[in-house]
């Protein structure tokens, strides 16, 4: 199975996850999301005061702050921390996340580009959980069972190259202009202008998604020694990948087919956590849901506040946050190998 696990034969440190730091970093990251969560539904183009936002959460006027707070603010804090705890969690599970947002976005633009989308409500989760299954049984045919956290990495950037061009490609036999531009626009991420419709259209494709990545939590731990270890203590390997590759086909795919490509995100949370949960894979998992969350919702208020004219795009964004610890990340990887 491929994790985020540091390269074998490396020795944890001591391990801060147990005892009373267990449960002190979850539960500081779910203090923090929601007090993100809350920041988030002041921050927009309108300013509303607190006791605004707290009669049109409790509703029944129809006014217009009411209108803003449940149509607009609501379902995109929602969908940031969906969107962000997936692209953490899946992050946690398969190191070579960095390519399958890409090959999401591909999936979700062809069915933009067949026509299926105006079509059929499901038609993009569908494209993008297809492109992020492919990009996952991709990754695991380059990386093989025993790659290095190096050789995955180089998997991803060579998959996304692989989704960037397909994508390319398609748009550019685009019969029509205007349509490969909101394309475009689209796949630079964004959650303005979402309903719930689309919460629920992704929740729906999403818990399944977690529930197959959770239920990996314990054979990460076995398989963070080697394979033959985790066989012997009674892990189907071969069950476990696929439960992998199907939980984050539905995670990321269904993210992304709303939120268009957001990427670095599972790239860079479960790093910045590993030292935090003692190396343990398995510890790793919830951690980084909720910090994918909290780092997602955070940044779309950033973008909501510091957006003058039109609105920066969020996974434009996160690209530049995540781009240079992604330089950082291989320096660091080739200096160990050396």
């Amino acid at each position: 199975m491929t994790t985020i696990a540091e390269p074998r034969g490396a020795v944890a440190g001591p391990s801060p996850s147990t005892g009373w730091a267990a449960w002190l970093v979850p539960a500081v990251l779910s203090v923090a999301l929601l007090v993100a969560a809350v920041a988030s539904l002041f921050a927009g183009s309108v300013s509303i005061s607190a006791p605004e936002i707290v009669r049109a959460l409790l509703g029944g006027n129809e006014t217009v702050c009411e209108i803003i707070i449940w149509q607009l603010r609501v379902p995109r804090t929602l969908l940031a921390m969906l969107i962000g705890a997936s692209l953490g969690l899946s992050g946690a599970v398969l190191q070579g996340l960095l390519g399958i947002s890409g090959a999401a976005a591909f999936g979700a633009v062809l069915a933009f580009y067949s026509g299926f989308a105006s079509l059929l409500l499901l038609a993009l989760p569908l494209g993008g959980m297809a492109g992020a299954g492919g990009a996952v049984a991709l990754l695991l045919l380059l990386g093989g069972p025993r790659a290095s956290t190096l050789t995955l990495i180089l998997a991803g950037v060579a998959v996304s190259s692989l989704a960037g061009a397909l994508t390319a490609l398609a748009l550019n036999l685009s019969p029509n202009p205007y349509a490969a531009t909101e394309v475009i626009f689209w796949m630079m991420g964004s959650l303005a202008d979402r309903s719930f419709e689309h919460v629920t259209m992704t929740t729906i494709c999403m818990l399944p998604g977690w529930l197959l990545l959770f239920s990996t939590r314990r054979a990460l731990d076995a398989l963070s020694l080697d394979e033959d270890t985790a066989t012997s203590l009674g892990f189907n390997v071969g069950a476990v990948r696929l439960s992998a590759a199907l939980g984050t086909a539905l995670a990321v795919g269904s993210a992304v087919s709303v939120s268009g490509t957001i990427g670095f995100v599972g790239l860079v949370v479960p790093h910045l956590l590993w030292p935090l949960v003692g190396a343990q894979p398995g510890r790793l998992l919830v951690v980084s849901a909720l910090c994918g969350a909290l780092l997602l919702t955070v940044t779309d208020i950033v973008v909501r506040l510091f957006s003058t004219g039109p609105e920066l795009k969020i996974g434009v964004l996160t690209a530049l946050l995540g781009a240079p610890f992604f330089l950082v990340l291989l320096l660091r990887l080739r200096t160990k190998l050396s």
